[in-house]
């Protein structure tokens, strides 16, 4: 027993130690493992054990009870804040624990009864995986940022204060409100947050360590697992889990271009760095969407008569789930449709393309397939009424819109013909940029000549889904479709990759061979791309002809498209060499493939490395001041307001670096830090992820034009600056207003102002004043 555990005692211990290394409190460590196991995996292993026919692993009941306990938690919090009773959050998996306690039939599920213990192989596979995401979160996040700014040049990632004031806010709303505008309908996927105020109330944990040190790397350890779980469930190789989970990880990106900060990501957002500490969203939600991937993909699995798996099954794959499946299904589902708006679209296109294919095939209805869809549709409607209320944040489906500005041609001066090779070319860097996951799947959908078994067809389905989604919808927000079909896509590369290494039949020296090969080619790519991507960069720009960069508009593509097309040519030569050299030594016939699949898959890695040194040599670029004073003062009111207490303040803008000057408008409306460290609504702060400023917007991520209530915006601007008793009355008594917070970068209160109310607090930069 200690040997089978150790592995993921050594995961959890080098976690401990790196978040110890970041100055995270001992104490909060402990609370938040104690919340992890009474709060999630407890009460969620037991429902899930009692949900599925047969067991399989101890590890499977842990990873998928897991991410069921994060369903459950929501459904907690919703009534121990509705009712008011968040002092009792604490005992809410009594629910669950007195009936498994309790009740004969569901006491048995108490007992651990795994039939498949996993090979310490497969076990240190999967616990090095996580040890690596630890070392990227310590690397690129944890040890870089403070846990609250104390310093007057502290420095965060823009959104963490917007992020933590969700939170915040849903330890009191259900629904959730806008904090920075208080009484406002926050019509957005924020589920996240419901779990965050979750992991506080029951846990004892504050916001801002659950949020800055312990969420991320503890989401990041369950998605790697359940990606290793669902990967074995779905392709039927055990060894397929952990390929899974590196896919999904560590195969980034294609680009040349190093450092690659914000301005030159060519195709929105980056899949490591967004599917973590900068989205949180995205962080929470992927455990959610892969389980969903592991259940749909198991109902699939089953035969449409006798409840048996399909011909395709491998002797090695779990049993089937049994009827508790759609049930778990409908978990998932719902948990997803407002954990992040784009992760369960991916999943009904992969389920409508299955679908199809099977009725078209066998022309009979699917009626399994039918059910599912009308529990993944279902839940999408549930959310789309009622979470997002109908709102479209200003998305638009233009096709091609996100891409078009590199074949932009404004002026004609190109030839048809080349025009049409720009874009091709645009496309390709596309597709070479974001979906190298993919490759694996080349050939398995050869191989089998598009004859896949229904799990195939909907991971296929999804993956497409994700990257089609991008290129029709006008939004950089349309690239976290593509974030989310990836782990379908991750899924269906594996079970390619397992595929064409058995056919190799490679023996020990060969499986360390290529292991080593990998390793020294990713190495070598990344050093190169790291020393001479500027000199690559310039000779490219050369060859284009254009050495000003003014005469292209697809020049920030051509880097990474040169290079791969000086790869694709090695590959060529490498693969004429390999035939040539299986005439002479046999062992090497028939084992290209693998290789050449090897080769292609490693080339994504380099960007994980990239990501690390990157970070270490300048904090990324959307990372802005925050004074600890501000911090300061809003925890000051913190610990001397109620949490229905609401605040009014003249700060409305981030002023990046320093004050605004005198008379410049404000384009940077994203003033959150008030709500953020204060826990508490303001009547107007920042307004610039408003869902009705968003709609404005036209798809943007931020809306900076005007608040759209004035008057309300010049009361609450006159209570700073021109205040009269007749104002703060108004504030007071028709809006709940308690205290004025006064920013001075943003400038300076009324004399009057001290006449009218108490200044109960001053630190020179900020003061605040309770109206009576």
């Amino acid at each position: 027993m200690l040997w089978r555990f150790l592995p993921a005692a050594a995961a959890y211990f080098f976690l401990v130690s790196l978040l110890l290394a970041s100055n995270t409190p001992a104490s909060d460590i402990a609370r938040y493992t104690f919340y992890v196991l009474w709060g999630v995996v407890l009460p969620g292993t037991l429902v899930f054990r009692a949900l599925r026919r047969r067991p399989h692993s101890l590890v499977e009941d842990l990873a998928f009870g897991a991410v069921t306990g994060l369903v459950l938690e929501l459904a907690a919090w919703a009534v121990l804040v509705r009712t008011g009773a968040q002092p009792f959050a604490v005992l809410w998996p009594l629910a669950v624990v007195i009936p498994f306690a309790a009740v004969p039939k569901l006491r048995r599920h108490w007992r651990p009864r795994s039939t498949t213990p996993y090979s310490p192989g497969w076990s240190w596979s999967v616990s090095g995986t996580v040890m690596l995401t630890s070392v990227y979160f310590h690397q690129t996040f944890l040890s870089l940022y403070p846990v609250l700014p104390d310093k007057e040049d502290s420095r965060l990632f823009g959104d963490m204060p917007y992020m933590l004031s969700l939170a915040a806010n849903a330890k009191q709303n259900v629904p959730l409100t806008l904090p920075q505008v208080a009484g406002e309908p926050l019509h957005y996927h924020w589920f996240t947050f419901a779990h965050m105020a979750m992991t506080d109330m029951v846990g004892h944990v504050d916001l801002a360590v659950i949020e800055s040190r312990l969420m991320v790397p503890a989401l990041a350890a369950l998605g790697m697992v359940i990606t290793a779980v669902v990967a074995h469930r779905l392709i039927g190789r055990a060894w397929a889990g952990p390929v899974a989970a590196l896919l999904v990880f560590a195969v980034c990106e294609f680009t040349a271009a190093y450092p690659n900060p914000v301005a030159t990501w060519t195709f929105g957002a980056h899949s490591v760095r967004l599917m973590s500490w900068s989205s949180l969203s995205q962080a929470y939600s992927q455990p959610l969407l892969i389980a969903l991937m592991g259940v749909v993909g198991d109902a699939l699995r089953k035969g449409r008569r006798g409840g048996e798996a399909s011909p395709g099954d491998s002797t090695d794959s779990p049993p089937l789930l049994g009827r508790g499946v759609y049930v778990l299904v409908a978990f998932f589902a719902l948990a997803s449709s407002a954990a992040k708006a784009s992760t369960l679209p991916v999943a009904v296109a992969g389920l409508a393309l299955c679908g199809f294919v099977l009725l078209i095939t066998t022309r009979r209805i699917p009626w399994h397939v039918v059910g599912l869809g009308a529990i993944l549709g279902g839940a999408q409607l549930f959310a789309t009424a009622a979470i997002f209320n109908f709102e479209s944040y200003g998305l638009e489906i233009i096709p091609f819109a996100n891409v078009q500005s590199y074949w932009a041609d404004p002026e004609q001066l190109r030839s048809p013909a080349f025009q049409a090779v720009v874009i091709v070319g645009t496309l390709v860097a596309f597709l070479l940029n974001h979906q190298l996951k993919l490759l694996g799947a080349i050939p398995l959908i050869s191989k089998r000549r598009f004859r896949l078994e229904p799990v195939q067809w909907f991971l296929l389905g999804a993956s497409v889904a994700g990257a089609c989604a991008y290129l029709t919808i006008k939004s950089y927000n349309a690239s976290y479709f593509t974030l989310a079909a990836l782990n379908f896509g991750a899924i269906l590369s594996a079970w390619g990759f397992c595929e064409t290494f058995e056919r190799a039949a490679l023996g020990v020296r060969g499986r360390v061979a290529l292991s080593c090969g990998a390793i020294a080619y990713s190495a070598a790519l990344t050093f190169g791309i790291y020393r001479c991507s500027d000199r690559w960069s310039a000779y490219v720009t050369r060859l284009a002809g254009d050495e000003q960069g003014t005469g292209t508009t697809y020049s920030l593509l051509l880097p990474a498209l040169v290079l791969a097309a000086a790869l694709v040519l090695a590959a060529l030569g490498g693969a004429a060499l390999w035939r040539l050299g299986a005439r002479v030594w046999p062992p090497l016939r028939g084992r290209g493939g693998v290789v050449l699949l090897t080769a292609a898959l490693a080339t994504g890695t380099p960007g994980l490395f990239h990501d690390v040194l990157q970070s270490r040599e300048s904090l990324w670029s959307y990372s802005w001041v925050m004074p600890g004073s501000q911090v300061e003062a809003a925890r000051w009111i913190r610990a001397h307001s109620e949490p229905s207490d609401v605040l009014s303040t003249n700060s409305h803008c981030w002023q990046l670096e320093g004050p605004l000057p005198a008379g410049e408008p404000c384009d940077n409306t994203r003033s959150q830090w008030l709500s953020a460290y204060s826990e508490r609504s303001v009547l107007i702060e920042g307004w610039a992820y408003a869902p009705r400023g968003i709609a404005l917007s036209g798809g943007s991520v931020a809306y900076n034009g005007p608040f759209w209530d004035q008057e309300l915006f010049r009361l609450n601007e006159d209570a700073v600056y021109r205040p009269t008793a007749a104002i703060l009355g108004r504030l007071r008594d028709q809006h709940h207003v308690r205290y004025v917070v006064v920013h001075r970068p943003s400038g300076s209160e009324s004399p009057l102002l001290a006449e009218l109310a108490t200044k109960v607090y001053d630190n020179g930069r900020m003061a605040v004043y309770e109206l009576s």
